[in-house]
């Protein structure tokens, strides 16, 4: 648990600086990020019921984002990378407390960990070399997200009402691996379609 004080500094980070981003949406988005310490905590400590409340709220924020981007006309560049970053923190917050506290194996939070930090690397590794990635949605890394919010939010449900969530979980050991190599395929398939203007 000694790791845990480290992922407040993001979480920190992100409060001072989202003061600055603009839009609605892009608010509605950070809101995912300011979940991540609570979620953390109560991964921890096994506080299950505010813990599936937590991600709840933040899988009904990730389905409003870009309606609300949408239904103003401010879908941005800025919104596009802002959405994959904040669902990494909020996610490996919420992992790495529920392998912590031993809900969920840590190979599994790992993965999820990887799931978003790998394709943020490598954007982040175009920009550092001066290219400017497209930055988009893809179908399988949103069924992914929304994969892995309902499996283990499910867990976190199924825990706090203290019912059996093995098979959940086994599901979820399954299924999250599947859906990141996916996601994984398709970016690869379509950054070698829609190459990064330079």
């Amino acid at each position: 648990m000694s790791g845990t004080p480290a992922w407040f500094v993001p979480v920190l980070w992100v409060g001072i600086a989202g003061q600055y981003v603009p839009g609605v949406a892009n608010q509605v988005t950070l809101a995912r990020a300011y979940l991540a310490a609570p979620a953390l905590l109560y991964a921890l400590h096994g506080e299950f019921g505010a813990l599936a409340v937590c991600v709840a709220l933040a899988g009904l924020t990730d389905m409003v984002d870009g309606t609300i981007a949408r239904r103003f006309g401010s879908p941005s560049q800025l919104g596009g990378g802002l959405d994959p970053v904040v669902d990494g923190l909020f996610m490996g917050a919420l992992v790495l407390g529920l392998a912590w506290g031993g809900t969920i194996p840590w190979w599994l939070a790992f993965v999820v960990i990887w799931r978003y930090f790998l394709p943020a690397l490598a954007g982040g590794l175009l920009l550092a070399s001066g290219r400017r990635p497209e930055l988009r949605h893809t179908l399988t890394g949103q069924i992914s997200t929304t994969l892995i919010l309902v499996l283990i939010g499910g867990v976190c449900l199924l825990r706090g009402l203290h019912q059996d969530y093995s098979g959940l979980l086994l599901g979820a050991e399954v299924v999250i691996p599947l859906a990141t190599v996916a996601t994984y395929v398709h970016l690869f398939v379509a950054t070698a379609r829609h190459p990064a203007v330079k």
